[in-house]
């Protein structure tokens, strides 16, 4: 399926990431008690970014007829945003650097089950591009705050 992707989009798909990058930076740069309140804002964005993108399998599909053949993309439009409500609750019950390794897990798998897709023809091939590169950016900057936390280093400015 191809689809040039609006440039708006893509535009749009970039500003995405700034606060991904921002409240990585600073969850690392300020001293440990205002250190959550960005981790949090850091793991609830995500898990909404993670809804949406989930969502956008909904929006393909809804126009189809029911068969069996849309359900794998149905699940893939609900299982990011569970993923995301888990990650967010984790820090009720264990470190809050789990909910990150979800959040990373649930990036990582939404982005292979679109590829698969896109290998069937159901992903358009603009909307995929820009996939790849957005979810590199977020899973690196996840990946980086999981393991600096773990290691318990500091972005000093």
């Amino acid at each position: 399926m191809q689809l040039r992707l609006p440039p708006f989009a893509l535009v749009l798909g970039i500003a995405g990431l700034i606060p991904f990058i921002v409240c990585g930076i600073v969850a690392l740069s300020v001293p440990d008690e205002r250190a959550a309140q960005y981790l949090t804002a850091l793991m609830a964005y995500g898990a909404v970014v993670l809804a949406f993108l989930g969502g956008v399998h909904w929006g393909f599909v809804l126009g189809s007829p029911e068969d069996r053949s849309v359900r794998p993309r149905l699940a893939l439009g609900v299982v990011p945003s569970l993923i995301g409500w888990l990650a967010l609750l984790s820090p009720l019950a264990v470190p809050a650097e789990f909910g990150l390794a979800l959040l990373i897990l649930g990036y990582v798998g939404t982005v292979l089950g679109e590829a698969r897709l896109y290998r069937q023809g159901l992903v358009p091939s603009g909307y995929m591009w820009m996939r790849w590169g957005l979810s590199l950016v977020v899973v690196a900057t996840l990946v980086t705050v999981l393991t600096l936390r773990l290691l318990g280093a500091k972005i000093i400015f």
